[in-house]
Order: structure tokens, then sequence, then C-alpha cells
């Protein structure tokens, strides 16, 4: 235990290798101090709290509107309820997507019925421009009836389904969504005609 520096075989003029010429390796001492927690700490803030240029943060507030804008196109596609926008978030709202997309809505097919009634009314023949206002009456007519029904029905299973959950403007939700036509309606349909949510 105790032993004496002569036995332990080593000659006290023995040099030791002078490292200042070798390369320096990456994972070596650096050669100073760490700093102190407290001292790298102010030195993040400050770096953080730099004032930007007006020019600087302008184009930060760009680019984190496109990534949100980017989540919730996403979103929109795939259904993902974390990126949704604050409208078509919820359980009350999805059920009412879900409700009228699974059924056939006349109101869908406005755009294009309008596009033909105008093209019949544009016509010069006298006959063709009363079938036009007769079409005209008969799609309003049709599209008024079967939205009553549609509202009536989804009021009845949101009290049944959510008794507890806010439901205020749902029903106006889903009725603004019979109006697109399904491929064009946003978020994707996630149930299929006749598949009841």
């Amino acid at each position: 235990m105790f032993r004496s520096r002569a036995n332990s075989g080593k000659s006290p003029t023995e040099k030791v290798p002078d490292l200042s010429k070798q390369p320096r390796d990456p994972e070596a001492p650096k050669g100073r101090p760490t700093p102190k927690r407290s001292e790298a700490q102010s030195q993040r803030r400050s770096v953080a709290n730099t004032p930007m240029t007006r020019k600087d943060a302008a184009k930060r507030q760009r680019d984190a509107r496109r990534a949100d804008m980017a989540k919730q196109r996403e979103a929109l596609a795939s259904g993902d309820e974390r990126y949704l926008p604050r409208r078509d978030k919820g359980k009350v709202r999805r059920f009412a997507r879900d409700y009228v997309d699974s059924r056939f809505c006349i109101a869908e097919y406005f755009l294009p019925l309008a596009v033909i009634i105008l093209v019949l009314s544009v016509l010069q023949n006298p006959g063709l421009q009363n079938i036009s206002l007769l079409l005209w009456l008969f799609v309003i007519v049709m599209i008024v009836v079967d939205s009553i029904g549609i509202a009536i029905r989804l009021k009845k299973q949101l009290r049944e389904r959510f008794p507890d959950e806010p439901k205020r403007g749902a029903v106006a939700y889903a009725l603004m969504r019979t109006l697109q036509m399904r491929r064009l309606r946003l978020p994707k349909p996630q149930v299929k005609r006749g598949e009841r949510p």
C-alpha cells in the first residue's frame, strides 16, 4: 500500500510528451473554462431578444403563417382534427359534415343546373326562355324543400347524440356544405354516400 517511488519502475527523469505540436482532437478540451449556467442562459436570452428589423420580423411572420396554412390544407384533405380551422373543429361539426356527405342533396347540383338554365335563358327562342324560368322555379323550390328536410332531421340527430354539447351554427354549417359539390368540399368527405354516420 505504501510503496516508495523508487520501486515503481519509472525513472524520475522520464519526460512527458509535448502536446502543443500535435494536431488538436475535436473532442479535446477547448482551452477555456466552461461558462456558468447563469451566464450561458443570459447569453442565450440576449441573442433571442436581440431586436429584429421590421423586414426580418415580417419575414418570420410570413413563414410561420405559411407553415400554419400548409398544416391546415393537409388537415382539410385528411380530416385531421388538430389542425382544422376553428369553424370545422369539434364532434358536432364532424357529425354535421358526415351527415351531409352521406346523403344525396339537390343543392350540390345547383351550380351545374344554374349554368344550364342561364344558357337556355340567353337563347332567343321564347319557348326555351319560358322553360328556363320554370326550371329556375323548380330548382329553387326543390333546394328549399330538401334543405328544410335536412335541417329538421339533422337537428333531431344532434339533440339525440350530443345533448350536452353546444350545437349553435351546426345546422347552418351543414346546409352551406350541401351547396358545394361533393368533390370540392373541404374538409374532404370521410364517409361514402349511403353510409350513415
